[in-house]
């Protein structure tokens, strides 16, 4: 399968130039997927500490007028996130659109900061605490939104539900780019998933760019930067199945006998190792 990932603006003018050329991209370059980042071609409006409702509106607007143009993309699917507003609850929800069956929903953010230039919290209410797995076409799929990177139990999950690839739209600065990645490395060599990552870009820095694709191996098989601001790739999707009887995640997928559930359970209550019945202290 040919998986695009990318960077984006949110400024209008830059955004409109931005699309075109993604547009022309996956064309040529005969993808079938894209991820698009956090909240594309949207404000960031977590960057204000005040809930502001009209500018919550404008948001979920200016997201539906984008949405209805990623048939111009010419792929099979796309993924992204969007604000929605659902019983009164404000969402930073996740999407999977469909060339053949139109838009549909994913899980919704549950992991949020709440700091300067990261309000998050006053601006959406917690999501899906659960992470299941998505299909899009042949491809099964896990979505991690952003901070929620770091939920690295996901990534033991993701593992034994056979997920082929974790969708990571992120929001994240440039000067912390490194560990961004860094993680990104660690949910595919964890996971025995492909990673992809598609993140904001702005002028400020608030929103750094670099987009990657990793291979369940943990190599960087792609990664955006200013001057090609988009990357597609093809990946096998036969290949996370046999990742996952290679280091290190057979380990964790075997009974360690060494080791009962009992003797932990019992631990932490006394605070000692219990010792080992005399069969397996040989």
């Amino acid at each position: 399968m040919r998986v695009t990932v990318c960077e984006l603006p949110h400024e209008p003018h830059e955004a409109a130039h931005a699309w075109e050329q993604l547009c022309a991209h996956t064309v040529a370059n005969a993808s079938e997927f894209v991820l698009l980042p956090e909240f594309a071609m949207v404000e960031p409006l977590w960057e204000s500490d005040r809930f502001d409702l009209a500018r919550w509106v404008a948001a979920e607007r200016l997201s539906r007028a984008w949405l209805e143009r990623l048939g111009e993309l010419g792929v099979r699917h796309v993924v992204g996130t969007r604000p929605r507003t659902i019983r009164g609850r404000r969402l930073n929800q996740g999407y999977l659109w469909s060339a053949a069956t139109g838009l549909a929903p994913l899980r919704s953010k549950y992991h949020m900061p709440t700091e300067p230039g990261c309000w998050e919290t006053r601006w959406f209410d917690r999501g899906d605490a659960n992470f299941p797995a998505f299909q899009a076409g042949e491809l099964t799929f896990g979505l991690n939104i952003c901070t929620e990177l770091w939920a690295l139990e996901t990534y033991t999950a993701y593992a034994a539900s056979s997920v082929q690839a974790i969708m990571m739209p992120r929001a994240t600065a440039a000067a912390t780019t490194a560990k961004w990645l860094s993680v990104g490395v660690v949910a595919a060599v964890r996971s025995g998933a492909y990673s992809l990552s598609s993140n904001r870009v702005d002028a400020s820095g608030a929103g750094g760019g670099v987009g990657w694709i990793v291979a369940p191996d943990g190599r960087l098989m792609a990664r955006t930067t200013a001057e090609e601001p988009f990357a597609t790739v093809g990946i096998d999707l036969a290949v996370p199945e046999s990742a996952r009887e290679e280091y290190p995640r057979y380990v964790f997928d075997r009974v360690d006998a060494m080791m009962p559930v009992t003797s932990s359970r019992t631990a932490s209550r006394t605070g000692r190792t219990p010792p080992l019945p005399a069969s397996r202290r040989e």
